[in-house]
């Protein structure tokens, strides 16, 4: 007797939860039935429940999220007010860490400034909104490099980028220009991983909220690189600097070409980073991870997170 027919949205779901724990390195998952969190702006509610023993739960899935906007949000909060997240925003499970942070930039162009501020508010809602979500079961913040010194992870990305030379530091908060080329190195790498974790959510509720955040950093993403692209037509190394971090980040995650620069073709720009099909591109977890803790290696920690991120999926992946 056949079986019932098996929609090509489950299929695809379970392609990307193989292709997850192929990149992930061996991450266990699926443990004792780990945590599902309750409806998401439902207040602090925890629900279990089962997940399939073939990929992450959606508890592990957004708090994964957390993590990265612990990142975010922290940077813009910086540059913007010079100091970091409330206190209270920042409790929860596992080891709660300290930041290395950098300082308020010096906006001289208004537009930037602006706009600065409206992804600091956006990046802290994006916190508390997924802490509010997971509840009991959120993570605490982890250690975090959002700092100037010469060897912290932004000095260490812009060395690798030659964006300056060995025994350099790079200060991302020092002008609006060096500021855009920090938020450039993070902004892409949110949309990427959105969309590759959003076939492994299982809950059209989760999943409707993740598309949302992803809707949220694809906006961030391109006003970054339409700021980046229009201010290099009087400073063409903005543009080329830009380019470099794009090759540096796809350099690290896993082999294929799954980033682009803002530079097009001599009558178009590339504000938007596509694939053939017109399509945004997809990161693991892994490949995530690869970027943030600067490291084609597997590796549990490094870069912007020393001491590694909280929560299950916590592993990048061995370049390929």
């Amino acid at each position: 007797m056949l079986g019932r027919p098996v929609s090509l949205g489950l299929l695809e779901q379970r392609a990307q939860r193989r292709r997850f724990m192929k990149k992930s390195g061996g991450f266990a998952v699926g443990m004792a039935g780990g945590a599902i969190v309750a409806a998401c702006g439902g207040g602090s509610h925890d629900a279990v429940g089962q997940q399939a023993s073939s990929g992450p739960s959606d508890a592990d899935i957004l708090n994964f999220a957390l993590n990265l906007e612990y990142l975010e949000a922290q940077f813009y909060q910086y540059a913007v007010f010079g100091r970091g997240l409330s206190d209270d925003q920042l409790s929860g499970t596992g080891t709660r860490g300290q930041v290395t942070g950098g300082h308020a930039v010096p906006f001289k162009d208004p537009v930037v400034a602006a706009y600065a501020r409206e992804i600091a508010k956006d990046e802290a809602d994006h916190v508390r909104f997924l802490r509010t979500a997971l509840g009991s079961s959120a993570v605490a913040q982890p250690d975090i490099d959002v700092g100037i010194a010469m060897s912290g992870a932004f000095s260490s990305a812009a060395r690798a980028a030659g964006l300056v030379s060995a025994g350099q530091a790079f200060d991302p908060y020092a002008s609006d220009e060096a500021f855009l080329l920090g938020a450039f190195i993070f902004e892409d790498v949110g949309v990427t991983a959105y969309k590759g974790a959003a076939p492994l959510i299982s809950s059209k509720t989760y999943l409707e909220a993740a598309a949302g955040i992803l809707a949220a950093e694809a906006y961030h993403a391109g006003l970054v690189r339409t700021v980046l692209y229009a201010k290099g037509i009087a400073t063409p190394s903005l543009r080329t600097s830009a380019d470099a971090i794009s090759g540096a980040r796809d350099a690290l995650d896993n082999g294929a070409e799954d980033d682009q620069g803002i530079s097009g073709t001599a009558d178009m720009s590339n504000i938007v980073p596509l694939d053939d099909n017109g399509i945004a591109f997809s990161r693991t977890p892994g490949d995530v991870l690869n970027i943030v803790y600067l490291t084609r290696e597997a590796a549990s920690k490094g870069g912007f997170f020393p001491s590694g991120v909280n929560g299950a999926i916590s592993l990048s992946s061995a370049f390929a």
